[in-house]
Order: structure tokens, then sequence, then C-alpha cells
């Protein structure tokens, strides 16, 4: 998701990590998947650039381990969960949904 906060762009990446799949399995999924349709663009995509880089920050800078046991709790009542990460003054943050 974009979105134009103070003349920059905004990205957002919701991912919805289950059973079989933990919240950094998704996370890296997704960040190959990035990769891919990025090497496999004909010009720079400036979208799915900042969405690479931001995956980047995430898999390196986020606790996994914690955000693992924040979600899974709802994932082991039967709920669907999705979180939503972004940067907050160059800080990787993130939200839990439970949905």
């Amino acid at each position: 998701m974009l979105g134009q906060e103070l003349g920059y762009i905004m990205l957002k990446i919701e991912l919805v990590p289950d059973l079989s799949h933990c919240i950094h399995t998704v996370t890296k999924r997704e960040y190959e998947d990035t990769l891919r349709q990025l090497l496999s663009a004909e010009d720079g995509n400036k979208k799915l650039g900042k969405k690479l880089e931001l995956l980047t920050i995430l898999l390196k800078e986020i606790d996994f381990k914690q955000l693992r046991s924040e979600s899974e709790k709802y994932i082991m009542e039967g709920k669907k969960v999705k979180i939503v990460f972004y940067l907050k003054n160059n800080v990787p943050e993130y939200e839990i949904q439970v949905i």
C-alpha cells in the first residue's frame, strides 16, 4: 500500500502468517518473490525497489522471535492474523491485526 506523508512515499507491507508458515518464513518468501519480480522487470520499478528495501530492513532488524510469539497465540486460537510493516522515523514498526 502506498500513501503520501510529508512528501515521502510511505510503504506498508501486509503479510499473513499461518500454522504452516511463520511470519519470518512469509517475510523471506515475500523478499524472494519481490527480488525475482524486480530482476525480471524490464525497467527499474521504483515501487518494487522500495518494497525490497523495506523487506531487507525488516529481515535485518525485526525481532521475529518476539513477533512470532505475539502472532502465533492468535493463530493457535484459530484466528487469522495480518501483520502490517512500515517505517516510522526510519525505524521498522509493525501492527498485528486479527482479522
